[in-house]
């Protein structure tokens, strides 16, 4: 297994891509000087009598209450069991996992001001795979997410559950059964731990990867479609776009034009054929996917800062030490992220569905109709369309902006919210639904190549081709989709990239 050592302030997106696909994680030890000062700098604030907001007052709209120092304890175990206040299920594992490396990340950078054991207990969680069991429902993304980020300082504190291996169990068992040790809150550090982006951007990290994925595999199967139809790869020619100038564009087209180079479908109607111009779904896939992979990007560079930032408060600063309050738990900048992917994915499964339709049209595709060699008796993919149609309807209606829905909380203290919870939340769904979208674009582009035979493909989507036909015959016969679209599945979440190393399929950064 590989291993990422966190850099805080410095991990690269590749790094926490391959944090969510499972490595293992260290610290790097250079930071725990930071955080040691950090700690102490909150002695010294505290000892100077001043009213700090979480540290020695109350919390939101309470803010103006003062404790006692004796209570100090109390109020941060008291802020981690009132918060945690979640509902729904919980969390999927690897992105538990992913939130605990980007708090980890967070709270390591010293202006946090937790002690070297909070930080030791985050780092041993993710090490022993001690997962808290953390509601998915609850957080508006601001002040951070409140909601599921207690449960899992609940679980820090002994008073949680978590899940280690199958067993779902409460967190003092669980570290009693590896020898860990829960912690007991310091002053600021209940509020440490609570306040923060980390759950809202562990889903978006996890949407944009798999966004990238599908985007890369949404030109493989665009590429198939092209030649099941026997479209041109005109439109893919680098003159074009360079003179539009859009970076995803000129890389989107070169990716297709590398896929289609050698094919003997495409040189079989170079000449003679009467069509001038592809239906938009082929011929505009450099402009369609060109646009996605431009705004993914943008999100990968906000996401990527945003996973190497501070969001709690207050922030710990200067020498002498100050308490700043302000407002990094906003998660504006990761809701803004979530919503641009979420519309990047509903476009790469609504162009996919065009060009399945396309496909079972013999109007436009010249194919037989529904992709079968006997329509009429067979209906061939006739209701895999209507599949994919309704999953595009479904991605259509999430793909709804989420961070203009802002709602006042904490009796309008809070009274501008972000929703990044809500906007990333929806984004492993929606690549869910777009995975389905390719399975059967794949299935359909297969169908309609083998209609070409004995001509092939060019030699890398051949090996797509050979790839479907060695667990999917061709569709002779109507049988069962359903099977044939899980297998399918499984393949669009193929390693595009390893699988077709020539075909220069584009990354974000």
């Amino acid at each position: 297994m590989a291993t990422v050592a966190i850099c805080p302030g410095r991990t690269t997106l590749a790094d926490w891509r391959a944090i969510y696909r499972g490595a293992a994680v260290t610290l790097d030890p250079a930071c725990h000087h930071s955080i040691v000062r950090s700690a102490n700098a909150v002695e010294e604030i505290l000892a100077r009598g001043e009213p700090i907001y979480g540290i020695n007052t109350g919390f939101g709209r309470l803010a103006s209450i003062r404790i006692a120092p004796h209570e100090l304890a109390t109020l941060q175990r008291n802020i981690v069991l009132s918060h945690a206040a979640g509902v729904g299920d919980p969390m999927p594992a690897h992105l538990v996992r992913l939130m605990l490396a980007l708090k980890l990340s967070a709270l390591a950078q010293g202006a946090s001001g937790v002690k070297p054991a909070t930080i030791t207990l985050l780092a041993d969680m993710i090490s022993h795979d001690l997962l808290p069991v953390v509601p998915t429902q609850g957080s508006v993304g601001a002040s951070g997410d409140l909601a599921p980020l207690a449960h899992m300082a609940a679980a820090m504190i002994g008073a949680g559950e978590i899940m280690h291996g199958d067993a779902r169990i409460p967190a003092a068992t669980a570290f009693a059964q590896v020898g860990v040790e829960p912690i007991v809150l310091g002053a600021k550090e209940g509020l440490a731990l609570l306040n923060g982006t980390q759950f809202s951007t562990a889903y978006a990290l996890a949407g944009l990867f798999e966004a990238e994925a599908l985007l890369q595999a949404g030109l493989v199967t665009g590429a198939l479609s092209t030649d099941a139809a026997r479209g041109s790869d005109a439109p893919f020619d680098p003159r074009i776009h360079a003179l539009r100038g859009h970076r995803g564009q000129i890389d989107a087209a070169n990716a297709l034009r590398v896929l289609l180079a050698g094919s003997a479908i495409r040189a079989s109607h170079l000449t003679g054929d009467d069509r001038v111009q592809d239906p938009y779904c082929l011929r505009c896939q450099p402009q369609v996917m060109g646009a996605a992979l431009d705004i993914l990007r943008h999100a990968a560079a906000t996401m990527e800062v945003e996973a190497n930032g501070v969001s709690d408060n207050p922030l710990i600063c200067g020498d002498p030490p100050e308490a700043l309050s302000g407002g990094n738990f906003h998660a504006e900048p990761v809701a803004f992220a979530a919503d641009v992917i979420a519309l990047a994915l509903c476009e790469i499964g609504a162009l996919a569905e065009r060009r399945i339709a396309m496909l079972i049209d013999p109007a436009l595709s010249r194919l037989p109709a529904f992709l079968t060699p006997k329509p009429g008796l067979n209906s061939g993919f006739m209701v895999a369309q209507v599949t994919a149609a309704a999953l595009v309807a479904e991605n259509r209606q999430r793909a709804m902006p989420a961070s203009v829905d802002s709602i006042p909380t904490s009796a309008n203290q809070e009274d501008h919210v972000s929703m990044s919870a809500h906007g990333a939340r929806r984004l492993l769904p929606m690549t869910d639904n777009v995975t389905a979208i390719l399975a059967i674009e794949l299935l359909a582009a297969t169908q309609g190549c083998d209609f070409h035979a004995p001509l092939t493909s060019s030699a890398m989507l051949e090996v797509v081709r050979t790839m479907v036909r060695a667990e999917i015959p061709h569709l002779e016969e109507d049988r069962a989709m359903a099977p044939d679209i899980a297998k399918a599945t499984a393949m669009v979440r193929s390693n595009w990239r390893e699988l077709l190393p020539k075909a220069n399929l584009p990354v974000l950064l």
